[in-house]
């Protein structure tokens, strides 16, 4: 099969990109052709498919998106592709991999009625309803059943045109780099040992809810709160928060880092996982550290939150989100003494359900919908 993937942009330590990358991989090892069309490419580039970067036009993230489309459609009608492919929304798909919130749905709920005035707003809320309107023709891989139903509701999407992928984490890779002899050295390095290291892992700092992390650690009673830190590891803008949390009494327990290889030395490092999104389809970063045995405590309205819950792996802050609550929260764990057994139950979750197969899984129905476009039956 000749296969178009299209990608707004990689950066190589995105967890939509690390997927993208993981599906196009198992797709050549399938034997089939991947060519990659996408803005802009950060890192090395994989010898084995061909990537075309066409750099949108504009001065706007939304009009450079606009620009990329109508360049990649050029582009495509060229060729002869059994099935195209994309991994942000976007009109001209056969199948969409589904990592983002509802925009329509997310932007009602966070923003007042003005911003449907934007131009922003018009260019991406008419990708998505290019994607998910009763008449498009384009199949949805979907990861988070929430989500999938937040679409149906806002577009009334056929169920019949969505099709679950499982999570997708790269198990072998974080278990390697969990070396527990780094555990003291590191904290050491980091001046909070003896104390207690609290993790945050993941871009857009604002959607991910660091502003509340910020604000629980400030929360603590003062004996806990100055033998305690807040490690942030990500690629964002710090400077509000870091604002934040010198107004709060915090700052110099506050670090960010930007962006790390070396994830899973922290997760092997840190006493709970932090993870307060405002909205998250998935949060891959929830099952990494319950695959590293780190304890986590994160928002329900996570995509993959109900895993901690049936794992006994930490806690969850319900919705609609309360301070308060997750205060008392994250006191609760760090003063209970069951860390340790949360991470345990973690780790043993971890080796007993499928958290890892999205790549084979998607190589499946790549190749059914490529049956169903030619008009076969699927297998």
């Amino acid at each position: 099969m000749n296969l178009a993937f299209i990608l707004n942009n990689f950066y190589p330590f995105g967890g939509l990109e690390k997927n993208f990358l993981r599906i196009a991989h198992a797709c050549l090892a399938k034997g089939h052709s991947v060519h990659v069309y996408t803005m802009s490419w950060q890192g090395e580039r994989p010898q084995n498919m061909k990537i075309t970067l066409l750099p949108g036009k504009g001065l706007s993230n939304h009009s450079r998106g606009r620009s990329f489309v109508a360049q990649w459609q050029r582009e495509i009608s060229l060729e002869n592709f059994d099935l195209i492919v994309g991994f942000n929304r976007m009109p001209g798909l056969d199948l969409y991999y589904a990592a983002d919130v509802c925009y329509v749905k997310d932007m009602a709920e966070r923003r007042t009625p003005l911003v449907r005035l934007t131009p922003r707003y018009r260019v991406y809320s008419e990708f998505e309803r290019d994607v998910f309107s009763v008449r498009s023709k384009t199949h949805i891989m979907y990861l988070s059943e929430a989500e999938r139903d937040n679409y149906i509701r806002v577009y009334h999407t056929p169920r019949e045109r969505f099709h679950y992928l499982p999570p997708g984490i790269d198990k072998q890779k974080i278990r390697q780099g969990l070396n527990r002899v780094d555990r003291k050295e590191l904290r050491q390095e980091l001046g909070i040992y003896p104390g207690f290291m609290l993790l945050m892992v993941g871009s857009d700092f604002h959607r991910k809810g660091l502003s509340r992390s910020i604000a629980a650690l400030a929360s603590l009673p003062d004996t806990l709160r100055e033998k305690t830190h807040l490690y942030v590891i990500g690629k964002g803008k710090p400077r509000h928060f870091l604002r934040k949390a010198a107004a709060l009494g915090v700052k110099n327990q506050v670090h960010v880092l930007g962006v790390r290889s070396d994830v899973p030395r922290f997760y092997a490092c840190a006493d709970i996982l932090l993870h307060p999104a405002f909205a998250e389809n998935t949060g891959n970063v929830i099952l990494e550290a319950m695959v590293a045995g780190l304890p986590v405590l994160a928002t329900e309205n996570c995509g993959y939150g109900f895993h901690v819950k049936y794992a006994d792996a930490g806690e969850l802050v319900s919705s609609p989100f309360r301070q308060a609550q997750m205060n008392k929260q994250l006191y609760r764990m760090l003063d209970s003494g069951k860390l340790k057994e949360q991470g345990e139950n973690g780790a043993r979750y971890a080796d007993q359900a499928d958290l890892y197969s999205r790549p084979q899984v998607a190589v499946r129905i790549i190749e059914e919908m490529v049956e169903l476009k030619k008009g076969g039956v699927p297998s």
